[in-house]
Order: structure tokens, then sequence, then C-alpha cells
């Protein structure tokens, strides 16, 4: 087969142009396709020369054997079919390996580890139509709290403050969450839904449709493994509606270069009190977040968000108290005062920070307006101020895509032999429910430091030095403390 370098020829040609075609996003499918396009073009010009060539032997014309020359047998097709299929299979491998997926389904390089901040693995068919992943989280807290005038204030002790399991997958355009937590002796599902992704007005879009976490300020809209303190801050904690941070409903997120939006719709979460015997209370959400300035030191962050919340009539009462500065301590707490027969609450929050090199900056403001079918509406109000460090010079895990908390990217992991990263952050946060009757006051200050062992874990120290006022239940008047928590966690 006088051609055959010429079909490695055409072939090596596709295959080291793997590389430009993969920088455009051209899919494997695509690739394999043009190959074998080219592979039956070259099959079929080694056909029509075979019998070009065939009609050029020349004719015997005696019968001496002296004088007969062997006649060339005529081209078996059939090979030159079965070799260029073989030789397009062969460009198969090499494409698949190029790009990085391996030859065929069971490769060990179609499965990734250590994405997305995360420890567990990938698992991704070939063309990428397909993906699976585990994923889970573990965070261990020990809390110690002392200096209270009430001795049932001054606790320590250890929880698991969130230990959940689940999977997480694309069908093309479609996406898939299951999460549950086992925490408090509790399950509970929290992230789980479906996606669909798309382009809205030329802007990347995606849309939810299950329980889901809210688009509430930076941290509400954050994984709590995410956030810088062990402690969501108090603009959230006051400004969270009834059906709290998760929700079934429906969701749409749009993002653009140096912005995003989202509007929600949600009922209550899975596990409420009142799903099943009464209407669910429905909360209409919107956020939007801006980048005036963005470049390649950093960027300022502008938000808002507001909600309007129909209360369920199985609801006859709120009384939130947020803790105040950790999780263990339920003794620890701002008394926001009950407040009877609620119809209906509005909430806004604003947004000004933004992130400088490894230096980062956050301010936000929260207010909760409830309406009461039997007394005035009463305002709550919550506020931060937090700043971060990071020490090691990685860049913050502030997220100016989302405007929200995502994993730091770590230099040099522990477990590559380096020294991990470190952050040391700050925060103030002020509760005020004084608008209520007997609604109490609160503030707190922490300091943190964070050591990121690599993506996917951390060990954080948190000190927090908080004092309250409430005029209600059994630790009222001027109180004072420090308490310090630890937290060990991973997330894969």
């Amino acid at each position: 087969m006088r051609n055959t370098p010429r079909l490695y020829v055409a072939i090596a040609a596709v295959l080291l142009a793997g590389p430009t075609f993969a920088a455009d996003t051209v899919s494997n499918a695509e690739l394999l396709k043009l190959i074998k396009a080219q592979a039956a073009e070259i099959s079929d010009l080694k056909k029509r020369l075979a019998a070009v060539e065939h009609e050029r032997q020349p004719t015997a014309t005696a019968p001496s054997v002296a004088s007969v020359t062997p006649a060339t047998p005529p081209p078996n097709h059939d090979a030159q079919v079965e070799a260029a299929i073989a030789d397009t299979r062969e460009s198969e491998l090499a494409v698949a390996l190029a790009r990085g997926t391996g030859g065929g389904g069971s490769s060990s390089n179609s499965v990734r580890w250590g994405r997305g901040g995360e420890a567990g693995p990938t698992f991704r068919s070939d063309d990428g139509y397909f993906s699976f992943k585990p994923n889970g989280r573990l965070l261990i807290d020990f809390t110690r709290t002392g200096g209270s005038s009430y001795d049932t204030r001054n606790i320590s002790g250890a929880q698991i403050t969130s230990a959940r399991l689940g999977g997480e997958g694309t069908i093309g355009a479609l996406g898939y969450h299951v999460e549950a937590d086992f925490a408090d002796n509790e399950v509970a599902l929290r992230q789980t839904y479906l996606t669909y992704a798309t382009k809205l007005f030329g802007h990347t879009a995606k849309f939810y449709l299950g329980n889901f976490l809210k688009d509430l300020g930076t941290e509400g809209s954050s994984e709590s493994a995410r956030v810088p303190f062990m402690l969501r801050n108090a603009a959230t904690a006051v400004g969270q509606p009834v059906v709290s941070y998760f929700g079934m409903g429906a969701q749409m997120r749009v993002y653009g270069d140096n912005w995003h939006y989202s509007l929600s719709v949600n009922g209550n979460a899975p596990n409420s009190s009142t799903s099943g015997k009464n209407t669910d209370s429905t909360t209409y959400l919107t956020r939007a977040h801006w980048n005036p300035i963005k470049t390649s030191d950093g960027f300022l962050h502008v938000g808002s968000w507001y909600y309007y919340e129909k209360i369920s009539d199985g609801v006859t009462s709120i009384n939130n108290t947020p803790a105040i500065a950790l999780d263990y301590n339920d003794n620890l707490a701002v008394s926001a005062s009950s407040i009877a027969n609620p119809t209906q609450d509005r909430g806004k929050g604003f947004e000004l920070g933004g992130v400088f090199r490894n230096f980062w900056m956050m301010n936000e403001y929260g207010k909760r307006t409830i309406d009461s079918s039997t007394a005035d509406s009463v305002s709550r109000h919550g506020s931060s101020f937090a700043a971060g460090w990071m020490i090691t010079g990685e860049a913050p895990g502030f997220s100016s895509r989302s405007g929200s908390w995502k994993a730091v990217k770590v230099n040099h992991p522990v477990t590559s032999g380096g020294w991990g990263a470190f952050e040391l952050a700050g925060r103030v946060d002020h509760y005020d429910y004084a608008d209520a009757p007997r609604g109490g006051k609160g503030k707190s200050y922490t300091l943190g430091l964070n050591w990121y062992l690599n993506d996917w874990s951390r060990l954080m120290l948190n000190y927090i030095h908080w004092d309250t006022d409430n005029k209600v239940g059994s630790f009222q008047g001027p109180d004072t403390g420090n308490s310090i928590g630890m937290r060990a966690q991973v997330v894969f």
C-alpha cells in the first residue's frame, strides 16, 4: 500500500491539530467525527487509485511462459477499509490521551481528584457529557465560654456541627445535587436540587429546582464550610426570613463579566415543622452584585438583596434568638422578644467590600420588618464589619463572580510538603432587636486564625469577646464574657 504514508500523514495532521481544537473547546466527539470522515475519504481515494493502476496493467499477448509478466493481483478493498478503521481507532486513542481523558470509559485519566476545593473524585465520560462526584463534609467543633456573670453560660463542649454525605453530577446541561446532613442526631436534606445551565440574553445562566441555599448576602449565600469564621455574621442571622437559609422552590442566577443577579421563590425546607400541616411560608427573594472596579490585583464589591415573605398560618409566633458567639452554647444569645401572630415580613440588605491582592474587607447590613395581625410592626437590625489577610500570599476565597465565599486555592499544601496557607481575620457584629418592647441588644468582636492545610481541609481558631443586654429570658441585663472555638474540617 504505497499510500499508507499519506494516510499516516493525514491522521498525524489531525492529531497535531488537537490542541488547537481543544483551545477552541471542540469536543472529542467532533474530533473523532472529523478523523473518521477523513479516513473514509482516504479509503475512497485509495480505491479509485487502485482501480486506475489496475486498468494500466499490460495485457499478456504471447503464450510463452517466459514472456508472461505476473499480473498484479487486484487490491483487497476490504483489507484497506479494515486498515483505515484500525488507524482511526488508534487516532481515537491518541486524541483521548492528548485530551487527558484516556482511551475508553474505564481509564483512570477520566477520574480527577481534588477539584473545586474538594477532596473527592470526579468521574467524567470521555466526551464530557456525563459526570458524577460523591461529596460531603465533616465539621468538628470544640468551644469554651468564660467570664459571664451567669454560671450556666460558662460552659464548654464539643459537637459535630455538620456531617454531610451526598453526590452531584451532570448529564449535559442538566445537573443534580443530593446532600443530607446527619448533625445533631437528625437527618435533614440540604442541597437537594436539579439544575439546568444555559444562556440568557448572551449571559451564562443557571436554573435551580428543589431545596437549595438562598442567595442571601455574602455569607448567607455561602456554605458554612467556606466562610472565614465559625459563625455567619449578624447581618445574615438577623435578616434571614422564617424559612431560613434553605427552602423548596425555584431559582434563577445570571452571571456577567462583573455582576450577577438572582431571583427565587421558596417555600419551607423539607424538615420544616409546618410542612404537610399548613400552607408553606413563601419567600420571594432577589439579589444582585456588581464589581465597578475589577483588575488583576482585585475588585470592589457592591451588592444588595430584598425579600418579601408571606408567613404560614402554622407559624403562631416568631422568637428567633441567633447565637452571638458559637453554635454549641445555646445559652449565649441575644433575646429578640416574641412576636405573636405574624402575617408577613420583609428583609433587605446591603454589601460593600472587596479584595486587593491577599487582603479582603466586607461590610454588611441587614434589616427585617415583621408584621403581626395583633401588634404593631417590628424591625430588627444586624450589621457586620470584617477584614482579613492571607498571610502566605494566597488570593482570598471571596468570589467576584457570585459574590460569595468559595474555597481558598493553597499555593503550598501541607500534603505536598508545604506549610499550607494562613489567614488572619477580624469581625465586629451588632445585633439590635430594641424596636420590640422587650427586645435586646448585643455585639461581638471576633478574631480568627485559619490554617488551610490544602484546598479541602482547614483548622480554625476563633476568639470572641461579646456582650448582651437582654430584657427577657434567663439572662437579663448587661452581661459580658469571652468564648473560644476550634474547628477541624474536611470537604470532599
